[in-house]
């Protein structure tokens, strides 16, 4: 697959921002929200829908086709439809799953949510991110945004970080700590052993 050009945050929030200030000015947050999450969903249990948004060689037309059939099927709101036809005719569709990152980061911030993240070594279920954040919610006493990312490298366990508390309950910490244990260990044998000989 030929790697889609990468787009700025920059440019990915300010077209998040525009499109729900226009879903906010028509009274249609909550709608426009669903249409976003749904829209997700669609792209990360389907392939070919991530090619067609992806691959610079697929054109214009082919985009508006497939974009509008899937539009029409899901039943997106006539907001969420334009704003989709605006990023095939800027030739930005490519960036879409980032916009949708952003737009979600934007209306947790409207909503005053609590920004956190979590790392694990393989994805979460949206059961698990549900209820991870629910326990998040609970422990800071507000409501939270949580952000999953994977990162294979944390080996197992999860690295939770809200605001700038961190909290690293990953398997490759816990390594780190061991090693540095027994590093510790093995000094403190060789101190005793040459004060013996001394």
């Amino acid at each position: 697959m030929t790697a889609a050009p990468q787009v700025s945050s920059i440019v990915s929030a300010r077209y998040a921002t525009a499109l729900i200030d226009l879903a906010e000015a028509a009274k249609k947050i909550d709608t426009v929200e669903s249409d976003l999450n749904n829209l997700e969903s669609m792209i990360k249990s389907s392939d070919d829908l991530k090619l067609m948004i992806r691959s610079p060689l697929v054109n214009r037309k082919q985009q508006e086709k497939a974009i509008s059939a899937l539009a029409q099927k899901a039943k997106f709101h006539e907001l969420t439809a334009n704003f989709l036809g605006v990023l095939i005719n800027n030739r930005r569709l490519y960036a879409l799953e980032t916009i949708l990152k952003a737009a979600r980061k934007e209306l947790s911030h409207r909503r005053g949510e609590i920004s956190a993240q979590v790392q694990t070594a393989t994805a979460l279920s949206a059961k698990q991110i549900s209820g991870l954040q629910g326990v998040i919610s609970k422990a800071v006493g507000s409501d939270v945004f949580l952000e999953a990312k994977v990162d294979p490298d944390i080996l197992g366990g999860m690295i939770v970080t809200v605001g700038s508390r961190m909290i690293d309950d990953s398997v490759r910490r816990k390594l780190e700590r061991l090693r540095s244990a027994m590093s510790k260990q093995a000094n403190q044998n060789v101190v005793t052993k040459i004060e013996e000989v001394g």
